[in-house]
């Protein structure tokens, strides 16, 4: 932990409206994907439109709009990691008005026999990433409130979950074994690259994350194993979830 890094009180340097002018209300929900397959699929089923873009040296990312049942929700393909996409949180609020953000995606399993043919909605998420230090109070966990309106609304659909804690990391090849065991036995099911700091954005901000996961790669046996990766990561199941938790919000 760095607990000198949270500085609530002194004004930032660099602000959205110096980046982009002045605030958007254009809609309400976004829909934070890592798949370009299913991002692909949003954009051909549905009648999206461009309403926004992160501009980025290395290239702009657009937002899109389109209607589903009833509501106008917003999606974007996201970079992988805690920074980048709290950083495009807090983009995509000023330049669209979203204030409610749905985020799904792979993780790595830690725990095969609670999470096995089960979704994981996080509940507390390790900060072992950078962002969520410059957002919140230096703690070992952050807790994610909208975890029971995420678990009620899978139940409600009948779709198979459990609900844990989580490790989020931002160093993918220093997931070491005895790092593994620890977060096990502290009770996280799973580890991702982006719950602990996008969470904390949203709480600084006062924005509302609505988060699950799908497990892939198994880190808690002998051998790594990557069988179940690619379901994970292009789950058209998981973005049909998505969809219906954006347009029930």
């Amino acid at each position: 932990m760095r607990p000198d890094t949270f500085d609530p009180h002194s004004p930032p340097v660099i602000t959205l409206e110096m980046i982009h002018g002045a605030q958007k209300h254009l809609i309400s929900t976004c829909i934070i994907t890592f798949s370009h397959v299913l991002f692909d699929a949003v954009l051909s089923s549905f009648p999206c439109r461009s309403i926004a873009e992160i501009p980025a040296c290395n290239g702009n990312t657009p937002i899109y709009a389109f209607p589903f049942q009833g509501k106008e929700i917003g999606i974007f393909l996201s970079p992988i990691g805690a920074t980048a996409v709290g950083t495009f949180v807090s983009e995509a609020n000023w330049i669209t008005g979203a204030e409610r953000f749905v985020m799904f995606g792979s993780a790595g399993c830690l725990n095969r026999e609670a999470t096995l043919g089960k979704l994981v909605v996080p509940t507390e998420a390790y900060r072992d990433e950078g962002i969520s230090y410059h957002y919140a109070p230096a703690a070992p966990y952050i807790k994610l409130p909208n975890a029971p309106r995420v678990a009620a609304l899978l139940e409600e659909w009948g779709a198979p979950y459990v609900a844990g804690r989580v490790w989020t990391t931002d160093a993918i090849y220093r997931e070491t074994r005895s790092k593994v065991e620890a977060r096990k036995a502290e009770g996280c099911l799973a580890v991702d690259m982006e719950v602990a700091g996008v969470q904390a954005v949203c709480s600084f901000h006062g924005f509302q994350l609505y988060c699950f996961l799908m497990t892939g790669d198994v880190l808690d046996l002998p051998e790594w194993d990557v069988a179940e990766l690619g379901e994970a990561n292009h789950s058209m199941g998981n973005l049909k979830l998505a969809l219906k938790l954006a347009a029930a919000l």
